[in-house]
């Protein structure tokens, strides 16, 4: 007997992190922060994935001290690498290790964003592993 063949949309984020080429470095380096994500979806008017910006460009950012009032068109993963909602996940898990990228959004036919494939996510829903949260003080 088969069994199922998972598929991106059963393992999906649908509640997806986007917003546009003009704002800037600090206010995504804030919005990641307060919803306590990875990674941000920089999408078009049509709601189009046109970039990413993640925690990884955080700290690559930093540690060449690049001015934060810059928008994150100026700094921007482009040519990003999507999977459809079809996908399989064995597909989506082939992609992230070539492109070696720990996100990947989730389009349908139109290229609009409807989802978020990431690592944190598999972890958290399939496996329960969930990342502690830091406690300030």
């Amino acid at each position: 007997m088969c069994e199922p063949v998972l598929k991106v949309r059963d393992l999906m984020c649908k509640t997806v992190i986007t917003t546009s080429e003009d704002t800037t470095v600090q206010s995504a380096v804030q919005l990641l922060n307060e919803r306590h994500v990875g990674s941000i979806i920089v999408i078009n008017d049509k709601q189009q994935c046109v970039g990413m910006f993640t925690e990884r460009d955080v700290i690559r950012l930093m540690a060449v001290k690049y001015p934060t009032t810059e928008p994150l068109g100026k700094v921007m993963s482009r040519n990003v690498v999507t999977a459809s909602l079809d996908a399989s996940f064995d597909e989506a898990k082939r992609l992230m290790i070539i492109h070696d990228i720990r996100h990947l959004p989730v389009t349908d036919e139109t290229g609009k964003v409807i989802g978020l494939f990431s690592l944190r996510a598999f972890f958290d829903e399939v496996l329960g592993i969930k990342a502690p949260l830091l406690e300030t003080e």
